[in-house]
């Protein structure tokens, strides 16, 4: 089996890979970082989940040089969940002395304009408001060698193919080029002839992205009603181990609290807690010595503890991969596992998003209405595959 540094990665890149639990490269960054680290240009085709964010952005934060304090590497993506979401991957790899920047629309253009006066080396934008900021003349591509354009079926799809087209005619010709993307439609063709040079095609399958020891549900709910039918499913089923997962630090701070009010053996984990705080945390849950961990994202990749029986999404995942990352801590080494979304109105899209990339659909339940006792209990046993005749 190989590993990140026979495809060419080096120090300090493989000391983090390894701090956020990934040792082994998937088959997209096996084919695609060498080529990349060659000065290749490539289009590969990948679909979410195969971890090809990490296949474009290994190279990039290898090959910027921190010495010079201007944009080297342009990440074009179509939407600023991508942006944030890819952003967040760099802060997690980049050293010290490595900018980045994500610009995109809703943000204050001023506050973007100060960002960008520091030492910024990667930028990660979606179309429109990179054009805005090449308008007002406040991004200068002139120096960048690296343009990556991440989900580039959904750019075109989108209709942005001239702004994409128009972002590229403000860096260097000699620049490298890849994209990323779904499916390799005859849009993407001709946007690779038309701006990419000989560019080496890689074509990835899916892994199945879900394990058919995880049951997967859906319950939908309120945000206001959510903690409530969180703790009356926990008391209910009575995990042995389980994470549940927040959006952010400030709400897994206040679910932690509210389970722990309820009696529940319960701590927190996400990034506002330092190194020996969250490994001290870690070796209690893996102790089970508490059985609930209140997660962000944070802990979504290398969180590898045995004997983990159920996963809840208290705030549904943005996206597939992040899904597939949070699910996969059940139903490890042959044992079974439930994984629990919560979802009100407003997530309806983000719950589309999720099914279309782990193409298939999942299934709904409701505990509205539904008081604790045998109607709730029959249901969480039919949710666990076990025969209701039995209750």
């Amino acid at each position: 089996m190989q590993d990140f540094k026979d495809i060419g990665i080096n120090e300090p890149f493989l000391s983090k890979l390894k701090k956020n639990g990934l040792t082994s490269p998937t088959p997209v960054q096996i084919q695609a970082v060498p080529l990349l680290l060659k000065g290749k240009d490539v289009v590969a085709k990948a679909q979410t989940g195969t971890g090809k964010t990490l296949a474009f952005l290994l190279p990039l934060l290898q090959k910027i040089d921190y010495d010079l304090p201007f944009i080297q590497g342009l990440i074009v993506t179509p939407t600023r969940e991508l942006a944030l979401q890819i952003t967040n991957e760099v802060e997690k790899l980049r050293t010290e002395d490595t900018g980045v920047l994500a610009v995109y629309g809703g943000q204050d253009v001023v506050k973007q304009v100060k960002k960008l006066t520091g030492r910024t080396h990667i930028v990660v934008a979606t179309p429109g408001r990179l054009l805005d900021h090449l308008r007002r003349e406040t991004i200068s591509l002139r120096d960048v060698r690296h343009v990556i354009l991440d989900e580039a079926d959904q750019m075109l799809e989108a209709g942005f193919l001239p702004d994409v087209t128009s972002i590229l005619e403000e860096t260097p010709g000699n620049r490298q080029t890849s994209a990323f993307s779904a499916t390799i439609s005859p849009q993407v063709k001709s946007l690779a002839g038309s701006v990419m040079k000989t560019p080496e095609i890689i074509a990835v399958q899916a892994e199945k992205v879900t394990l058919s020891e995880i049951k997967q549900l859906v319950y939908e709910t309120t945000d206001r009603a959510k903690q409530d039918h969180l703790i009356q499913i926990m008391n209910e089923h009575r995990p042995f181990l389980a994470v549940i997962f927040c959006r952010t630090k400030r709400r897994a701070s206040k679910l932690n609290g509210a389970l722990k009010a309820h009696g529940f053996e319960v701590d927190e984990l996400h990034g506002d807690l330092s190194q020996a705080k969250r490994e001290k945390v870690m070796q209690t849950f893996r102790d089970a010595k508490i059985q609930y961990l209140v997660a962000t994202d944070v802990a979504a990749r290398g969180l590898d503890v045995e004997g983990i029986t159920h996963v809840f999404n208290y705030d549904i995942p943005q996206d597939a991969e992040s899904y597939i990352h949070r699910i996969g801590r059940t139903g490890r080494a042959g044992g079974r596992g439930l994984a629990i979304t919560f979802a009100a109105t407003k997530d309806k899209q983000a719950l589309h998003s999720i099914e279309r990339g782990i193409g298939e659909r999942l299934h709904r339940r409701s505990i509205n209405n539904l008081s604790p006792g045998k109607k709730i209990k029959n249901l969480i046993m039919t949710d666990l595959g076990e025969n209701e005749s039995d209750n």
